[in-house]
């Protein structure tokens, strides 16, 4: 996608050892790229959320199992590399999915041979996170022409939660993809746009990357969404996940589950953008078997933002000594989900219909 018109991914490898990622924490008062040299380093990005969302997470720690093998090739140093980045984010499946992938390929292969081969496995991974992203936007883009045949001349209104931007992904993104595709083609999307406290992805990331790509939307308050859909001001949402089950429950950015019961409960369609890697086809029972992250205190706490005089500046915004709970995600039962739109085409939230789109997968 683009920045200030240049076409820019959120990471991409400069040389055999060194890969590039945008330091997301600074947006959107900085735009600025910093090199990764080892697996520490990337482990920290992913930690640190200088990446993040479900399908990046998972390319990033691919790199970071290969600049890990650059410096131990054993099969002990396989291991503890796979251990240290799987440990970063328990919740989103894309990182262990990734990991998984290339350990089944560099296990067979001599120490000697597992660099290189990583460094290829994860430029391929990245490749075909771009495509699937792409796919996701086609599928998509077909229900805001429906919409958009209906209305005429007015817009069409989507609601987003949390960034399932193009920062996210490699490129595209996946509940953004069909809004970019749409925009793209012509059709007029006004994208409402959730703040997404604590830590504001959608004010933050959502709102930066649909502005530099020339995509009209309008930041709300979290709280916001269940009105704007009671007054027929949303006509369809559309958000990510960061881990789907086999049944199709939605494991996505507190707060979903949330907008899922407000659309259902005013007939507007929710629809969960889910690239095959998030699928987890181990598990049935997202509120039983998902562990949610728990994040730091700090996050609700307190706040940054650019001062009127410019200046960076973190501030408390509760009371010292309040004690603050920090759920990173939430889970939306499949009955609320409209339906999931894949890079097969969109599907139906259930354990029949998953089968028969990813059978390849079905454990």
């Amino acid at each position: 996608m683009r920045v200030e018109g240049v076409p820019f991914r959120t990471i991409r490898p400069l040389e055999f050892g060194a890969v590039e990622i945008i330091d997301q924490t600074l947006l959107p008062h900085a735009f600025e790229r910093i090199v990764l040299r080892d697996a520490e380093a990337a482990a920290r990005a992913i930690a640190d959320m200088q990446v993040r969302g479900a399908p990046l997470i998972g390319v990033t720690a691919a790199y970071g199992l290969a600049l890990a093998l650059m410096r131990d090739e054993s099969d002990a140093g396989l291991a503890a590399a796979i251990d240290m980045l799987a440990a970063t984010r328990p919740t989103a499946v894309n990182l262990r999915w990734a990991l998984e992938r290339l350990r089944v390929t560099l296990a067979p292969l001599q120490a000697g041979e597992r660099a290189q081969a990583a460094w290829r496995l994860a430029g391929e991974l990245a490749e075909e996170d771009v495509a699937v992203c792409s796919a996701i936007g086609d599928h998509g883009l077909s229900l805001i022409r429906e919409i958009a045949a209906r209305k005429g001349d007015a817009p069409v209104n989507i609601l987003t939660h949390c960034n399932a931007g193009w920062l996210a992904t490699v490129d595209w993104g996946t509940a953004t993809a069909p809004i970019y595709k749409a925009h793209d083609a012509g059709i007029r999307v006004d994208v409402y746009v959730d703040e997404t406290r604590p830590r504001n992805q959608g004010a933050s990331l959502t709102a930066w990357e649909l502005g530099h790509h020339g995509v009209a939307h309008t930041i709300v308050v979290d709280n916001v969404g269940g009105h704007l859909m009671q007054h027929g001001m949303i006509d369809l949402v559309i958000v990510g996940t960061d881990r789907t089950t086999a049944r199709g429950d939605v494991c996505n950015k507190i707060g979903t589950y949330l907008k899922a019961l407000a659309a259902y409960d005013n007939d507007v369609p929710f629809f969960v953008a889910a690239p095959s890697s998030s699928i987890d086809f181990a598990i049935e029972d997202g509120l039983r078997e998902i562990e949610i992250e728990q994040r730091g205190q700090r996050e609700v706490t307190h706040m940054s933002g650019l001062t009127e005089a410019g200046h960076l500046e973190t501030v408390r915004i509760t009371p010292e000594g309040s004690h603050a709970l920090n759920y990173a995600f939430d889970v939306t039962p499949a009955r609320l989900v409209t339906g999931l739109i894949t890079e097969r085409g969109i599907v139906e939230a259930s354990p029949q219909a998953l089968a028969r789109a990813f059978p390849e997968r079905v454990v």
